[in-house]
């Protein structure tokens, strides 16, 4: 109510709206290309700028700029933290060459490249793409060497896995900021996110990956890690690992299952176990039960004597590295909150009904460009769900399955198209023993074909809707 009563008298025609919001995107993409300013400065800074070039005076300044950062964060910052934690218990108790090895005890050595992309799949649930490739190196490391055929015939298929669930699926930044930036439901984002990336990741992130593999088969193995790490003291046992990671999404298939039924009169939502389902299996509920579970089934009830402060450590060190992510985010809502206060959201909107672009595709679009433009991924789809939320918003585009598709559709787009100015490409290049012409065949290849798939499957979601 404050922020429309702050904006109510704000009226530019429509081209200056859309003048100043193609002005704004060209001034961010300077700062954070040419200027290398952080992502976090560089989106306030916008903000900031746009908000006055659109009229907002001084006295509503404050309340345009900070009610959308925080109503963003409030969202957002409990499931990137809960899950940064979560993926690092499972990373330091040993849990990632538990499953590797329970992968390929599984489906044999002639399927190590799906052993392999399988467990990247379930380790790469709560662990982002950077960290979760690193602590699996060494184990696609020590398989390429004990069985041979070239290191990319194991790394791609892990490499696949790791892309699509970065991209595509919560708690992962990028589907959560554009979920608390568009006010979709993050449970059923999930479920659309796996509903398309299982298939995807299959065709695209594991067959696709195979035939890159093969195309350059003589790839040998890097000596860039040093001597095999070595096992983990105690580490878990299998089943252990697949149940904090397997844990959050069961309860929030169940809140999302229970909320669908609850809204059809199925089930009565004011009964007890209904409302308790439905709190447990909330999103930011659901990881902080897991996580901990995982701190006493992978830390406290492995090494009794030597807790001390191992827990405040792991936490410390999960939590450090997201810092970063989590204000980008909540600046990002900043954005997209100036540009719904102004009316930019809503001259956007009318012009591409104007041109016949339907929302979903110009949310990919646009991701695109903020991709191929600065380079990461996550920064890619919080912008693009900060320029596209006024707009989605004016197009009446709002039932929950609708939302999330889009969000779905964003990042899926923000994934596409990785090259040189992305760190996660020059990351995987340097630790395969890529050249550049190399990464470019194989791992923007692969960025791009999952992007573009998911981005298939989600708008023929979007369209039977």
């Amino acid at each position: 109510m404050i922020l429309q009563q702050a904006t109510s008298e704000l009226a530019l025609p429509v081209p200056a709206l859309l003048g100043i919001a193609v002005a704004a995107v060209a001034v961010l993409l300077l700062l954070i290309i040419k200027f290398r300013l952080h992502a976090f400065f560089s989106l306030i800074i916008v903000s900031l700028l746009t908000a006055v070039a659109t009229g907002v005076t001084a006295s509503d300044l404050l309340v345009v700029l900070v009610g959308p950062f925080g109503a963003t964060l409030g969202n957002v910052a409990l499931l990137v933290g809960f899950g940064a934690v979560l993926g690092r218990m499972v990373e330091v108790s040993g849990g990632a060459q538990v499953l590797a090895d329970a992968m390929l005890r599984r489906f044999g050595e002639k399927r190590a490249p799906l052993a392999l992309s399988v467990a990247s799949l379930l380790f790469g649930f709560p662990i982002f793409l950077d960290a979760a490739f690193i602590v699996m190196l060494p184990i696609i490391y020590g398989v390429a060497r004990r069985l041979g055929g070239g290191l990319l015939l194991y790394a791609l298929p892990a490499t696949g896995a790791f892309l699509m669930m970065h991209a595509l699926v919560p708690p992962h930044p990028g589907p959560v900021a554009a979920s608390g930036i568009l006010g979709a439901d993050v449970g059923l984002v999930l479920v659309i996110a796996l509903l398309v990336g299982l298939p995807t990741w299959y065709i695209a992130g594991y067959r696709l990956a195979l035939w890159l593999a093969k195309r350059h088969p003589d790839m040998p193995v890097p000596n860039l890690l040093g001597a095999p790490p070595k096992d983990a003291e105690n580490p878990p046992r299998f089943g252990t690992v697949l149940l904090v990671l397997l844990l959050p999404l069961v309860l929030i298939f169940a809140n999302t299952g229970a909320n669908t039924l609850a809204t059809a009169g199925v089930i009565d939502r004011t009964e007890l176990w209904v409302g308790i389902l439905l709190f447990i299996g909330s999103t930011p509920i659901a990881l902080l039960i897991s996580t901990l579970l995982a701190m006493y089934l992978l830390i406290v009830r492995r090494h009794p004597g030597k807790l001390g402060g191992a827990l405040e450590e792991v936490v410390d060190d999960a939590l450090a590295p997201v810092c970063s992510i989590i204000l980008i985010t909540g600046a990002g809502g900043m954005f997209g909150g100036v540009l719904t206060a102004t009316g930019i959201g809503g001259a956007m909107a009318s012009s591409l009904d104007a041109i016949g672009l339907p929302i979903i595709v110009a949310g990919f679009l646009i991701a695109i460009i903020m991709r191929v433009a600065q380079g990461s991924a996550t920064v890619a789809g919080t912008t693009a769900a900060g320029l596209m939320a006024p707009a989605v918003l004016a197009s009446g585009e709002t039932s929950p399955l609708a939302l999330a598709c889009i969000v779905v559709a964003i990042v899926a787009g923000a994934i596409t198209f990785s090259h040189v100015n992305d760190s996660g490409f020059w990351l995987v290049s340097r630790f395969l023993g890529l050249t550049t012409k190399q990464a470019l065949q194989t791992w923007t290849v692969l960025a791009t074909a999952i992007g573009f798939m998911a981005f298939g499957l989600v708008w023929v979601v979007y369209q039977v809707a």
